[in-house]
């Protein structure tokens, strides 16, 4: 195991951070010493309602508390939160509406926005007064097909305030797989743009649109934008500026209500069926991500956070918490690498972005295209980048530290659109180890387990919590008896819920991801994570990206390995050997595939995932599951052929 030390926050950063003040200021109830992290998760998980009663009064939460923090159940699924508690998300989010800004968005084709707090909170009063003209209460639903712009964020922000239930897609899903998501939740109102800009083209969306309208309990449709002959929809349409037009701004009436009300229904990928209609609540969301935000990662107010998020992501909904921290959010919908390859590294720069969020494969890419922001990029201001959706591999680290730069704090994080928040992340205070995740959150007791359910230690094991979480989900949307949402996650382990993932405990308190359990490699019964093989893959340079799949043969699994190649690359003996050797010395035999394939691409979910799954049903000839989560469905074709190549004769 690496423990190799890439950076560590200096004297000054760590007892300035957030993190370090919630220490001192709730030493007389742990008694630890303010760098003892250990000893604060400790308390955090041994003492709930000590530790959440703290941490609302620290993240100093609006909303009237209740005199109970943390009340147990018989199950971790039945403990409750704040049950006396009255809240309300988006007035957490509009407080001090003044002239500073609130977000500040940039669009594919060059646009650059800037709207203030005050005009925020001036924008959503409208949008308030319009839903309600529309007959939208507490609990109807709002479906959403939006970019990641200033108007998807005032909506989210209106149907919070309203107390409403927020659900959206990014509008790259097409008809059938915005269908399969949002027609499952009888919404009241369509919210859509008209069309998106990707690199040069120009998308039109009306009939992804038209086939979500026709879902019956949707009662009208407002467009972003300006109607026009091509929007005749089922039901009664109206364009965004003619929506708000009879409305002025005003006082917002917030509606508050009790901590786990449903506030937000994320879909899972649905790579696996129909896709999951996952509830969150209001309290949960705000509690956890103000918690991960600014203890985690340590966001200030007048702190400019940019995460490179899609409307369907959680990461979205995640970013939009940062305003009630007075952070500055800075947003991006588009070719993260046009009209340059530099654009994201360029608002970064332009717009003093102190936090950057992306992707581990936006990472990757950069690597493998040889972006190099620390000798073309005047970085002054940032002081921390966050990676998640896949695992970050330890040459990735590398390549931050030596090209972006190399005083920064790298929190590779982990969590899921299960809790739309983070089991392990960041620790401002601590040191940042190759290849590891920091550390458990606060508040979430952690750990690995083998097929028995006993605990493991630097080995791969299943990943589960043992605490209950204020982010664990209200339920799935029409799971009446509350089966699927117990299957899920709680069926595996008694009285634990396990996240599906394949991971390992450090003993430093790290951890590291090895990929998902549901697709870890069983060659001569031994398991093995994927991760492991990619980490050693994809720093060879001919090498884009790749998938490692078990294809069964007699009884047993072979590992196959595809690898897409950088152009003008060959799958020779040569780097076939390279590739076995790497896999063999950086990982283990037992991690060395049995065939090494090119293709021509690799399937990824929307949120940019790659599918194993997919990949091992298609080269087995069995059907592919909602392929509409994917978002190059397409290549598939060759994994099949792959899979069952023609007979002669």
């Amino acid at each position: 195991m690496d423990e190799t030390i890439l950076w560590e926050p200096s004297a000054e950063r760590k007892e300035s951070s957030s993190l370090w003040q919630f220490a001192l200021a709730t030493a007389e109830l742990h008694h630890c010493a303010p760098e003892d992290y250990a000893g604060l998760l400790e308390w955090s998980i041994k003492q709930p309602n000590q530790y959440y009663h703290a941490l609302w009064d620290f993240l100093e939460i609006i909303g009237q508390k209740g005199a109970v923090a943390f009340e147990p159940g018989k199950t971790i699924r039945d403990a409750r939160f704040f049950p006396g508690a009255k809240l309300n998300y988006a007035q957490n989010m509009l407080a001090n509406p003044d002239d500073t800004p609130a977000m500040i968005a940039h669009l594919n084709d060059g646009q650059r926005r800037e709207i203030s707090r005050a005009q925020l909170h001036n924008e959503v009063s409208r949008i308030v007064q319009a839903l309600k003209g529309a007959g939208v209460k507490p609990g109807d639903r709002i479906a959403a097909i939006v970019t990641n712009d200033i108007e998807a964020t005032q909506f989210y922000l209106a149907s919070a305030a309203i107390g409403a239930i927020w659900a959206s897609c990014s509008p790259d899903f097409g008809a059938a797989g915005a269908t399969d998501r949002l027609a499952q939740i009888a919404p009241k109102i369509l919210v859509a743009v008209p069309g998106y800009s990707y690199g040069k083209k120009q998308i039109s969306i009306t009939d992804t649109i038209k086939a979500v309208a026709r879902t019956p309990s949707v009662e009208q449709v407002v467009i972003l934008g300006e109607l026009n002959g091509e929007h005749e929809f089922s039901k009664p349409a109206t364009s965004f500026t003619d929506f708000l037009a009879p409305y002025a701004p005003a006082d917002i009436d917030f509606h508050l209500a009790p901590f786990d009300t449903p506030m937000v229904i994320l879909f899972s990928s649905g790579t696996t069926g129909k896709p999951k209609c996952i509830v969150h609540s209001g309290g949960g969301l705000l509690l956890q991500h103000k918690k991960e935000q600014s203890l985690g990662v340590d966001i200030k107010p007048g702190d400019r956070l940019f995460y490179f998020s899609t409307c369907g992501w959680m990461m979205w909904n995640w970013q939009l918490s940062a305003l009630s921290l007075g952070a500055t959010l800075v947003t991006y919908d588009g070719n993260v690498f046009y009209p340059e390859p530099t654009r994201l590294p360029d608002i970064i720069e332009r717009d003093k972005v102190s936090v950057f969020g992306t992707s581990a494969k936006y990472i990757d890419a950069c690597s493998k295209f040889d972006i190099k922001p620390a000798r073309t990029h005047n970085f002054e201001h940032l002081k921390s980048i966050l990676s998640t959706g896949s695992t970050l591999l330890p040459a990735s680290f590398d390549y931050i530290y030596r090209d972006w730069k190399s005083d920064v704090h790298l929190a590779s994080v982990s969590g899921g659109t299960d809790i739309c928040a983070c089991f392990v992340g960041g620790v401002p205070t601590l040191p940042v180890r190759r290849g590891q995740l920091q550390g458990a959150m606060l508040g979430m007791d952690l750990d690995a387990l083998d097929e028995g359910g006993n605990p493991v230690e630097t080995e791969p094991g299943e990943f589960v919590c043992r605490s209950p979480h204020p982010s664990m989900p209200v339920g799935f949307w029409g799971d009446e008896d509350g089966s699927l949402y117990h299957n899920a996650y709680f069926s595996r382990f008694e009285n634990m819920w396990a996240q599906g993932d394949f991971v390992e405990k450090c003993p430093g308190g790290g951890f590291i991801i090895h990929g998902r359990s549901d697709t870890t490699l069983n060659p001569g019964g031994v398991r093995i994570g994927t991760a492991e093989i990619y980490r050693q893959v994809e720093k060879i340079p001919q090498i884009l990206e790749a998938i490692a799949v078990a294809k069964d043969i007699g009884g047993d699994q072979q590992v196959i390995l595809f690898v897409r190649l950088v152009e003008g690359a060959e799958l020779t003996q040569d780097l076939q050997n390279i590739i076995r050797s790497n896999i063999r010395t950086g990982a283990s035999p037992r991690h060395v595939p049995a065939q090494i394939v090119p293709a021509p691409d690799i399937p990824r979910t929307r949120s940019g995932k790659i599918s194993e799954l997919a990949v091992r049903d298609a080269i087995h000839g069995r059907p592919i599951k909602n392929t509409t989560a994917l978002a190059n469905a397409e290549c598939l074709d060759f994994y099949s052929r792959w899979g069952s190549p023609p007979t002669s004769g």
